[in-house]
């Protein structure tokens, strides 16, 4: 056999449609319906490129990609998969795969792919076996879009490297950070979020660098920041744009020397750690305004990995919605609902101003609300129809407030077995009530104090305590 291409499907019009279109564009190519019989012809001729599908009866994609990698790791195979999701995806690229190509497929883009592995097997050195796949169902989506994410994460699979992450909020961009660090070869090592937007600035570099007993007022004990904590694996810093300056200052040369010291602190603690952090915020609009590092901005933006709104994934709503559906029934232990058609095409159109966050919280909703076991369009949240306030509700969502960014925090501080938060909180929350108090006054001490709803000897005791004079 002389073919460049060997097409492996078990479904005869894949393979027949595939034929035709390499066949158009001058390629010459063989069908097989199993992967066994390809196996054989191997012993009398080699392709170029080989193309099979990932699930099949008998020998799988998958188990093929493997016996290829070790027996004839110079043939570049794309992997093609109905089942467009991160697993999917992930495992072919982890297996060896040279790219992987989600079902239904624009001709001309496979045509494109062939193309471009063909040149690549004329320069194709052999490649060791990988990691095996990994199980973990983080992220649902067959919208172009999310097969690009899904191709990031695969890519990115072997490699420890520094990745940012950007896109609105509500999109889902912790689930694609845990999704790289699971995917990566420090798997079995911390994974440690960290939102800075739900953090006191003026807690920030203790939580990220820790601090030595008797540091400031408050730190009765030594303690690890998240640095240490996540020593070996990765660490998020979900919201980066919200990092203050001098904390940027310090995070720069903890990722060009590999250490840093605690608050308080005399001997250098050495880490190593990756780096993946996310945004919603124009990091580059933030640098030519001075307000983020430009040195900082390119260290972590080695690789970029954008998350679309939902509104950009129109056709992946109705699965999420059925996966969140199952979801809220399985925390309440009941039945999951069913989606009629024709609420998951109201679900589709509307525009979700929150991502896919909104579409969760809704679909919690529609499990405890909705009076049948059907969901109808009717039994939809009346706001969620109303563009004004739709609009609104996203408007309160971005901007928030102190007492949910004070909950997350606790919440993060909590879940790492920390305590002892009052004795930190408190000089914290009274030094951001004076300075602020004493910025609105211009420094008048008996204006503040008042504002405040204190005695003028409570604010010149509370200055003392807290060393702000």
């Amino acid at each position: 056999m002389t073919e460049k291409v060997w097409v492996l499907d078990d479904d005869s019009s894949i393979r027949w449609v595939v034929e035709r279109a390499l066949k158009g564009a001058k390629i010459t190519c063989a069908s097989f319906a199993a992967a066994e019989s390809l196996w054989q012809a191997l012993e009398l001729a080699q392709p170029q490129v080989i193309i099979s599908d990932i699930r099949m009866p008998g020998t799988d994609g998958l188990t093929l990609l493997d016996r290829l990698q070790l027996h004839y790791p110079h043939i570049p195979v794309i992997i093609m998969t109905a089942h467009s999701d991160l697993d999917s995806a992930v495992s072919a690229y982890q297996a060896g795969a040279f790219e992987y190509l989600p079902k239904p497929f624009d001709i001309d883009e496979a045509v494109g792919l062939v193309e471009r592995a063909i040149s690549h097997a004329k320069e194709q050195s052999p490649k060791a076996k990988t990691e095996p796949e990994i199980k973990a169902p983080e992220i649902i989506g067959e919208a172009p879009a999310m097969q690009e994410v899904f191709r990031a994460i695969g890519r990115l699979s072997r490699s420890s490297i520094s990745v940012l992450i950007n896109g609105q909020s509500g999109t889902g961009k912790e689930l694609v950070a845990g999704a790289l660090h699971k995917h990566s070869p420090r798997k079995d090592k911390p994974f440690i979020a960290l939102n800075m937007a739900a953090i006191p600035k003026e807690l920030i570099e203790s939580e990220l660098f820790g601090h030595e007993k008797g540091a400031f007022t408050g730190a009765a004990s030594v303690r690890q920041g998240r640095f240490e904590q996540a020593d070996g694996g990765t660490l998020f810093l979900d919201e980066i744009g919200d990092m203050p300056l001098d904390v940027q200052t310090r995070l720069l040369r903890v990722l060009a020397d590999g250490q840093f010291y605690r608050i308080g602190g005399h001997s250098p603690v050495q880490v190593d750690v990756r780096i993946i952090a996310a945004t919603h915020q124009n990091l580059e609009s933030q640098v030519s305004k001075g307000e983020f590092r430009e040195d900082l901005f390119h260290r972590l933006n080695v690789i970029r990995v954008h998350l679309p709104p939902l509104s950009q994934r129109r056709e992946d709503i109705p699965q999420l919605a059925r996966h969140f559906l199952a979801t809220a029934a399985k925390e309440i232990s009941v039945e999951p609902k069913v989606l009629a058609k024709s609420t998951a095409e109201t679900l589709a159109n509307l525009p979700w101003p929150g991502n896919v966050r909104q579409l969760e919280n809704t679909c919690r909703w529609l499990m405890v609300m909705a009076s049948g076991q059907e969901i109808l369009p009717q039994d939809l949240p009346p706001e969620l129809l109303s563009p004004s306030l739709n609009g609104q509700q996203q408007a309160a969502a971005e901007a928030g407030s102190w007492q949910e960014a004070l909950t997350q925090w606790i919440d993060q501080r909590l879940s790492s077995g920390d305590s002892d938060l009052l004795t930190e909180v408190q000089p914290a929350f009274e030094r951001i009530l004076l300075k602020t108090a004493l910025k609105h006054t211009k420094g008048h001490k008996q204006e503040a104090a008042k504002r405040l709803g204190w005695g003028r000897n409570t604010l010149t005791r509370k200055l003392k305590e807290l060393e702000m004079e």
